[in-house]
């Protein structure tokens, strides 16, 4: 018998609302993974096992829950019964904490996060049917990665978004497109599983605990008439030592990665004073294309949230003369 856990962290898909079937107007994270497994069934031969990591709104996500929910993770996968774990999440971060797994946890086997666009109180909630799909994928025997199962998709970490706030099938990654369907319970893939980590992060094992100094990263915007005002505040708070002062910004570009003139110049003066500065572009898809020519590196094909995360991981490293 091979297991799966369970991971609840709230989100909509634990949600619950005052007005019977109402789709909004609920509150997130009031109903434990113990009762979303309740009548649930996988596929055959396999035991189901709940957790609940966290309980809240997926907006207010925090890295200390992401440090708690690798942890479990890295746990249960090295479980030589367990095939795979689900994560039960809330829509507005997933995209991130997937990628921060992604990021952060090598293994053979699959973590497969799933969520809800509308509540378990709604009139038809759409959480069973994701949290069965999500079931199937982490069962599939082929399944590896960390995978966004949503309205019968799946999604891989790098590369989805949520795209709609409203709609069941809110997400979406781009020109990539999903990796594959979920069927009747049955795993149809399109492209391959997510590529893996080869070997565990080379990291200290305590930079993992929550009490660990991570370093800030603040996202900014390039926009019509924007202003580098902010991107000089940030600078000046490291410059004058300020507890927990920012050591990295992203910056969400308009196009193919470019920045108003004034952004590129605060830019510029900000890491001449020790801030790191990526590029990720506004846009929704594609990847950015450009000859560095200002001496600015770009995110590639992560949008703005993603490239914090790496960006967040990568001057960690840096700071500990290491590598992922």
């Amino acid at each position: 018998m091979k297991r799966v856990i369970v991971l609840g962290t709230g989100g909509t898909i634990a949600g619950s609302g005052g007005l019977p079937g109402a789709n909004v107007g609920y509150t997130a994270g009031t109903i434990p993974v113990s009762d979303l497994l309740t009548g649930i069934t996988g596929p055959a031969d396999l035991v189901l096992e709940g957790e609940q990591v966290a309980q809240l709104d997926s907006k207010d996500m925090e890295l200390e829950t992401w440090l708690q929910l690798r942890a479990r993770c890295v746990h249960w996968l090295a479980q030589a019964d367990v095939a795979g774990v689900v994560i039960t999440h809330g829509t507005d971060t997933i995209e991130e904490t997937a990628f921060f797994l992604a990021s952060t946890v090598a293994t053979s086997k699959p973590i497969v996060l799933t969520c809800a666009m509308r509540p378990a109180t709604a009139l038809s909630p759409d959480g069973p049917q994701n949290l069965r799909d999500a079931l199937s994928v982490a069962a599939d025997p082929a399944a590896a990665g960390v995978v966004v199962v949503c309205a019968g998709e799946i999604h891989g970490a790098r590369h989805v978004s949520k795209s709609h706030p409203y709609r069941l099938n809110a997400f979406s990654s781009g020109d990539i497109g999903p990796l594959g369907y979920v069927e009747e319970g049955q795993v149809r893939l399109v492209h391959g599983w997510p590529s893996l980590l080869k070997a565990e992060p080379t990291l200290d094992p305590e930079i993992w605990s929550a009490g660990a100094d991570w370093p800030r990263v603040e996202i900014l915007m390039s926009h019509a008439g924007a202003s580098g005002m902010l991107l000089d505040l940030l600078a000046d708070q490291r410059e004058a030592g300020v507890e927990n002062a920012v050591e990295g910004v992203v910056i969400a570009a308009t196009g193919n990665g470019s920045l108003h003139q004034v952004v590129e110049a605060a830019a510029q003066r900000a890491k001449q004073r020790g801030v790191a500065v990526l590029i990720a572009s506004r846009c929704g898809s594609g990847k950015v294309l450009r000859p560095d020519t200002r001496g600015i590196e770009d995110a590639a094909d992560l949008n703005a949230p993603k490239a914090r995360i790496a960006l967040m991981l990568a001057l960690l490293c840096q700071s500990r003369g290491t590598h992922l």
